[in-house]
């Protein structure tokens, strides 16, 4: 029986309103803000809650890994749920399980409880971002991609950049409670109007693969498990390597059923395409180096120099306002310039640019520092726009969802093994973090900041796979040139 393709039916009917459409990304842009506040502020606030409930500091890894862990989980399933039930359906729901987790982790009277609802929350969590990047795949035409994804990426910028001062403004002044609270009346707001605006997609879908989702999921599970506790002294290195190597199994143990099933969860064959091969890719090996870049500078700013946290959180804002303020143009460099060139050379001023924070120390000026971390906004944010929107370029509207869940699982892992990366260097060069003095601590940082900024450099190998015409369906490269 020929089932009819929702997305085709809906194009023959009158289109969505002009309204809803413009609403679409700012709906995806609230939910992605309130995922991405949620993990920074809640940093902030650890050795507050850690006194509240009655545990060490430590401890509360177990609530900032379940989180990540459930991410990992859940994300790549995100494309199935959403092709099965409504990009709406699905969404809604994210939001309204993110919401509600929040509140539950506000009210939690012990560890182990607050523990179960970060997993509740890291539920809805895994949703919000393929399925809000699929569903602006699917509103927005390859042409108007670029712009859309530049205003969606925004909060996931503002949302680092705000969490330190939100988070020590709560814990200063208020309960930390208010911490999760902060979430509620965004994320009752957000329901609201995506089931007024956000539209409903769906494509006929092909049975669940629940034997590939228990061998990957576990295996990215295990992996995320192991990179946050990477650098610790909980385990023993031997014990990290054999975790290391489950996982490693694991992993290799879908790919290799996923070349044996008829309708695997994670279509593979995908890699084939170059754009997208490239895009995951380079998103994974960049973001190893700009991944780190979060972690480090609060412990620059606080440790080294001695701002506050609140002086730390305002220094990093700079780099959300340069991607505000400059998001406008980003269509246009891609216009003008194509994908190869601007990732090839953007990765490359980027590596520069993280290798010349070596150069902030206790001499330098306000304004210097401020410029830095400007211009390093807008060319990371260049960088991601890119990056993402790249991803479905060549992809049919049939493997959509697949590459989105695909895309935003590499995107979840390197985030992780970013920040792992950065916490290794920083502590191989600063061996003794309680007894290190400030001048040491920066030292040590700036060494991190080379290693990073070298292995940004280093990732420019995989955007040169990329050919000239690569990608101009939605960079509209050329159309420019023929206009």
């Amino acid at each position: 029986m020929n089932t009819p393709n929702p997305i085709e039916v809906s194009s023959s009917q009158p289109p969505l309103a002009a309204s809803s459409k413009r609403l679409v990304p700012w709906l995806i842009a609230v939910a992605f803000f309130m995922e991405s506040l949620d993990t920074t502020i809640l940093n902030t606030a650890v050795p507050t809650m850690a006194a509240a409930l009655h545990v060490a500091p430590l401890s509360m890894k177990s609530v900032l890994a379940s989180y990540t862990l459930s991410l990992a989980v859940f994300i790549p399933i995100s494309g199935w749920m959403a092709d099965r039930f409504g990009t709406r359906r699905v969404f809604a729901s994210a939001i309204g399980i993110f919401t509600l987790g929040s509140f539950l982790c506000g009210v939690s009277s012990n560890l182990h409880v607050m523990v179960a609802f970060r997993i509740l929350q890291g539920c809805g969590g895994s949703m919000m971002v393929p399925v809000g990047r699929l569903t602006v795949v699917r509103t927005f035409a390859k042409s108007e991609l670029v712009r859309a994804m530049s205003f969606v990426a925004i909060p996931g910028l503002i949302g680092p950049m705000l969490g330190p001062i939100a988070g020590g403004l709560i814990v200063g002044y208020f309960h930390w409670s208010l911490i999760f609270f902060v979430n509620i009346p965004i994320g009752i707001a957000g329901l609201i109007l995506v089931y007024m605006h956000l539209p409903d997609y769906r494509e006929p879908t092909n049975p669940l693969d629940v034997s590939g989702l228990i061998l990957f999921g576990s295996g990215v599970a295990l992996l995320s498990y192991v990179l946050e506790v990477f650098g610790e002294h909980t385990l023993s290195g031997r014990e990290i390597l054999s975790l290391l190597a489950i996982s490693m199994a694991l992993l290799a143990g879908y790919g290799f059923h996923a070349t044996k099933t008829t309708f695997p969860m994670l279509n593979l064959i995908l890699f084939r395409i170059r754009t997208f091969r490239a895009a995951v890719g380079g998103t994974f090996l960049t973001r190893l180096g700009i991944g780190g870049i979060p972690f480090l500078f609060p412990l620059l700013y606080q440790v080294g120099l001695g701002f506050t946290p609140i002086q730390s959180g305002l220094l990093m804002m700079p780099q959300a306002i340069a991607a505000m303020s400059l998001k406008v143009i980003m269509p246009r460099i891609l216009a003008r310039f194509g994908y190869r060139a601007v990732l090839v050379s953007n990765t490359l001023i980027i590596g520069v640019q993280i290798l010349l924070f070596a150069t902030i120390g206790m001499g330098s000026p306000v304004w210097l520092i401020v410029t830095e971390v400007f211009f390093y906004g807008f060319f990371t944010s260049l960088q991601y726009t890119s990056m993402n929107t790249l991803v479905y370029a060549d992809v049919s509207e049939s493997q959509e969802s697949s590459a989105s869940s695909i895309a935003s699982t590499v995107q979840q892992m390197a985030i992780s093994f970013g920040v792992a990366s950065a916490s290794l260097v920083t502590a191989f060069f600063v061996p003794d973090r309680h007894t290190s003095g400030a001048a040491e601590f920066i030292h040590g940082i700036h060494r991190a900041f080379l290693v990073l900024g070298g292995m940004t450099l280093l990732s420019t190998i995989v955007f040169r796979e990329l050919k000239k015409g690569d990608g101009d369906a939605v960079s509209q490269r050329t159309e420019v040139h023929t206009g």
